[in-house]
């Protein structure tokens, strides 16, 4: 049986399990829920592209054989599963942790752009999400992505994409780089 592709990113946010076991069961739930099928049909799991190992790196899905599209983000106490059509990044971070960290990782225009914590918590999630999607994560300088959350735009290597920014609970916020997909959040 073929799987149709999904056409909307499903984004699950729940407390984190704090395993790698307990993330891949999360994981295989989303996708369970996502595209309305028994877990029997999802093979899920990580893989590093750098060195081939299984034990960390970026996640991938199946079910029944196609390709789906997933992503994962924590923060403090949270984590955020994301499912839907291939080429998805997602990042979920606290707006109080980021103000708190002495990041050096925004652009003269989003500076300029981001006056306070909320605008630069976003800022930096975006950027997690889009080098999520890229494949690339953190090895590209997260200053190569210049975010517009006015327009609901980044730019990286020259190339814009649509990003969609939520704020699902108090000193959250969810960003998710899914070439303009809908997007939905639940718990």
């Amino acid at each position: 049986m073929s799987f149709p592709r999904l056409q909307t990113v499903v984004v699950t946010i729940r407390r984190s399990g704090g395993s790698a076991d307990s993330d891949r069961e999360a994981l295989l739930s989303a996708v369970e829920s996502a595209a309305g099928v028994d877990v029997s049909a999802v093979r899920a799991g990580r893989v590093c592209p750098h060195c081939a190992a299984t034990d960390h790196g970026r996640p991938w899905a199946e079910v029944d054989g196609s390709a789906v599209g997933v992503s994962l983000a924590r923060t403090t106490d949270l984590v955020a599963l994301a499912v839907g059509p291939p080429g998805i990044g997602v990042d979920l971070e606290r707006v109080s942790r980021v103000a708190a960290a002495p990041l050096d990782a925004f652009t003269p225009g989003e500076l300029a752009r981001s006056v306070d914590d909320t605008a630069r918590a976003a800022c930096w999630a975006v950027k997690e999400a889009v080098l999520k999607r890229d494949g690339r994560g953190l090895r590209v300088d997260p200053t190569r992505v210049d975010v517009d959350l006015g327009r609901g735009t980044a730019v990286l290597d020259g190339v814009s994409q649509p990003v969609s920014v939520l704020f699902p609970a108090v000193d959250v916020v969810l960003a998710v780089a899914a070439g303009g997909a809908p997007v939905s959040v639940g718990a």
